[in-house]
């Protein structure tokens, strides 16, 4: 299991560095078999109308499936306790569905998945580039996931939003967690206005963003 702690604002000393593995190994140290990464950031906020200014995140990689905690307080070996605490948590929720499923979900047998041509070249005459106001780029995997994996995982990314690739239709969709409960999904519509979801059909009355309400998992 790789361990991988950076800092910004601040320095990581090696007590710094001795806490975190302490702390970060003891709460993954039950799924050591399935984890191969995981990577802490620790920062302290300048901005002053930050109260919780000292920042521990961490994200931990286990068989695909990527599980998100972070935490800030006035202190950051506060932070570091309460971001560990929070991980075992999120990963004894990622252990019971896991059971969960083997439990109930008949396996199948096999699939076949017909290969996409991939064009080379996306952006053709382009020059890349971002808006100055953007400050940071995330890459990641995006494997097909029905809706209800997507949920799973919103659960364990410790965010209010999740980008995921719909098995079902192919298009890339976004579920987050609605203000007033529970969830919604955002999809994109296709030339003729219609949404590709596989019952053919949107909620009349829904707004772009509530296409598909999904209500929250019991845990």
């Amino acid at each position: 299991m790789k361990l991988v702690i950076q800092g910004k604002n601040i320095e990581i000393t090696d007590a710094i560095r001795e806490y975190v593995q302490q702390k970060i190994e003891k709460a993954a140290s039950h799924f050591q078999n399935i984890t191969t990464e995981i990577d802490v950031n620790l920062s302290v906020a300048r901005n002053p109308r930050i109260t919780s200014k000292q920042i521990a995140e961490v994200t931990l990689y286990a068989n695909g499936t990527v599980i998100r905690a972070q935490e800030g307080s006035e202190t950051l070996y506060a932070s570091i306790d309460l971001v560990a605490d929070k991980l075992a948590r999120q990963l004894r929720k990622y252990k019971e569905r896991r059971i969960d499923q083997k439990t109930h979900v008949p396996v199948k047998t096999g699939e076949v998945v017909e290969p996409q041509p991939v064009e080379s070249n996306l952006i053709g005459s382009r020059t890349p580039s971002l808006p100055e106001e953007v400050v940071r780029t995330k890459y990641f995997a995006m494997p097909p996931m029905t809706t209800q994996q997507a949920l799973e995982q919103l659960q364990l990314v410790d965010h209010d939003f999740f980008m995921f690739r719909n098995a079902d239709t192919g298009e890339i969709n976004v579920i987050y967690e609605r203000n007033h409960g529970g969830y919604g999904v955002i999809q994109p519509r296709n030339s003729n206005g219609h949404t590709n979801h596989q019952n053919g059909h949107a909620a009349h009355g829904a707004t772009a963003s509530e296409k598909l309400h999904v209500k929250k998992a019991h845990t």
